[in-house]
Parts: C-alpha cells; sequence; structure tokens
C-alpha cells in the first residue's frame, strides 16, 4: 500500500480546500494508494460530513497545531512539535507514509525538508522544480524555481543530473534532452557561472546534453525535457508565466494551451536531492490544486525518483 501524506491544515482555504481536493484526487489514485490527512480531526471529519463523503476513505493523523504563514519557519517547526507540518515529516522520516505534500509555509517545507527528509549524500544541493505546459502538447522541467537562487557551476551540473533522473522516472522520457538557459545559444554566451557549468555539461557523460537555451525557445518544447537555471532565474520564469496566464484570465482569453500555465494544473512543485518526495503546493491552492499536487505526489513517488538518485549519487 502506498501512503500519501497531505497537510489537512496547510493553505489559506484549509481545511475546506484540501478535502475537497483529496475528494477529487480519489477516482484517479491506485487503488492501492491511500491519502493520510494531517491535522485536526474534528474539523476534518466535520468537512468530510459536509460533502457527505465517507471517512473510511482516508486515514486522519489527529494534529493540535498549524505553522502559520507569518510564523518564523525554523522557530515553528520545532515549537509547534504538534502541528501538521512538523507531524507529517515524523511520519515520512519514520517511513509511515511514502510522501508528504502541503499547501502550508513554504519555510517550514523547506526546514523539514532540509532538516527530517534531508539531502541525498553526495547532492552539494537540493532543488525545487516546476513541470511547464509546451506548445506541443507536453511539457518540460525547470530547476531551480527558487531554492537556491546564487548557485555554483557544480550545482548547475547536478541540476542536470537530478532533473535528468527525474524526467527518465517520472516523466517517463528514455532520453531526455537537457538544457542550461543562457542569454544565447552559443557557449561562450551567459555570466560566469553559466558558462562554467557548460563547460561540465559539455564533458560529462550522465545525461543528454542539447546545449544553451534562450528563454523564448523554452515553452515550444521542441528542444529541450530538462531547462537548468538557477533558483532567482527560474523563480523568475515561473512567476512569469503564471503572471501571463492571470493576464490573458482577466482579458476574456480562452485558449488550450494558456489554460495549462494555471498553477492549479500544475498542483505544486516537488522538492529533488532530498530522501523523501515532498511536494510544496501555494498557499492559496484550490481544491483542483489540491487535487493535482496529490497526484504529483503520488506519479513522483511511483516514479522511484529518491531511489534512483540514491544510485546516481553514491
Amino acid at each position: 500500500m502506498l501512503k500519501i501524506g497531505i497537510d489537512a491544515m496547510g493553505g489559506d482555504y484549509a481545511p475546506e480546500a484540501v478535502i475537497k481536493g483529496a475528494l477529487l484526487a480519489l477516482p484517479e489514485l491506485a487503488r492501492d494508494s491511500v491519502v493520510v490527512l494531517f491535522g485536526d480531526e474534528k474539523a476534518i471529519r466535520d468537512t468530510l460530513a459536509q460533502e457527505n463523503a465517507d471517512v473510511s476513505n482516508f486515514r486522519i493523523v489527529h494534529t493540535t497545531e498549524v505553522i502559520e504563514m507569518g510564523d518564523h519557519p525554523a522557530h515553528a517547526f520545532v515549537k509547534k512539535s504538534d502541528s501538521s507540518i512538523s507531524v507529517g515529516f515524523r511520519h515520512l522520516q519514520e517511513n509511515l507514509i511514502d510522501g508528504f505534500a502541503s499547501a502550508g509555509s513554504t519555510g517550514a517545507m523547506m526546514v523539514g525538508s532540509m532538516q527530517i527528509a534531508k539531502q541525498i549524500e553526495g547532492i552539494i544541493r537540493p532543488a525545487i522544480s516546476a513541470n511547464i505546459a509546451t506548445l506541443n502538447g507536453k511539457s518540460f522541467l525547470l530547476l531551480d524555481v527558487g531554492l537556491n537562487v546564487d548557485t555554483k557551476p557544480d550545482v548547475l551540473y547536478q541540476y542536470a543530473v537530478i532533473g535528468n533522473a527525474y524526467a527518465q522516472t517520472v516523466m517517463k522520457i528514455r532520453e531526455p534532452r537537457v538544457a542550461l538557459l543562457s542569454i544565447g545559444e552559443e557557449k561562450e554566451k551567459g555570466n560566469i557561472a553559466t558558462r562554467a557549468a557548460y563547460e561540465l555539461m559539455d564533458e560529462g557523460k550522465a545525461f543528454n546534453f542539447v546545449g544553451n537555451i534562450e528563454s523564448k525557445q523554452i515553452f515550444t518544447g521542441e528542444q529541450a525535457d530538462v531547462v537548468v537555471c538557477d533558483g532567482f532565474v527560474g523563480n523568475v520564469i515561473l512567476k512569469e508565466a503564471e503572471g501571463f496566464y492571470e493576464i490573458a484570465k482577466a482579458q476574456g482569453v480562452k485558449n488550450e494551451y494558456i489554460d495549462k500555465l494555471n498553477y492549479e494544473i500544475v498542483g505544486g512543485t516537488p522538492v529533488l536531492g532530498i530522501n523523501h518526495v515532498v511536494v510544496v503546493g501555494h498557499g492559496c491552492s484550490s481544491p483542483l490544486a489540491i487535487k493535482n499536487m496529490i497526484l504529483q505526489t503520488e506519479k513522483t513517488i511511483r516514479g522511484g525518483l529518491v531511489e534512483k538518485l540514491r544510485e546516481i549519487f553514491n
């Protein structure tokens, strides 16, 4: 049985949005997958009752505290030891669940990822990534999208290895095309870090490196399946894509591709390079976003990414 841990108290609209999202996910989960809800049991049961849902479809782990968005992440993770996030990570550490996802405090989720799940031995810096839709009907993986805003060449190289493994195990691409985001296709283009990273990637044999890619090319899907950059640039691109969707929506634009840029369709960003599957969702997650966060967590667990990365780096 595969156990997916979900923070029922995480997000601006918890627990209602989380419970509704979990109910939406149930029909699409594998038969041997079970959702484990961490949070106030009474609030969870009351919400399930309001939705006329069968509580037996879930497992509930009662917690008495919530890490709020305004709390100091590191302090709250320790002081609020009975919070839904803290208890969820302890269950993850003890292998009582196979993955953990939350739309709650991103800071607290990162504290848990680094202090409890911990990075895989051999990995210099973990990354957070995002799947972004492309015009050819597929998607590309962008990493890092915000965890490390200043990144050295050897870390960028490792991002390429990590992204390649994710594309193989989760996206099911046999030989992913890995590109380095820069300001020109020529290897001489870019800042000091990207130029040095290009040399490392070009000399390496761990993945199919296709060279530099410019930002105007990444959304076509014609040149790369994995795009590597530092967390500063990656976060700008991710927020720009989300902002473009909001502008199109406000203008009444109806377009199948643009709709796929909606963060609700993606669900969340997985933390890559740590010893457990952890997925972080938007604080404003709707039931649809929660549903896709849960499905993404299940897909990442079943892909065996953590085991693949341990094999590569150990």
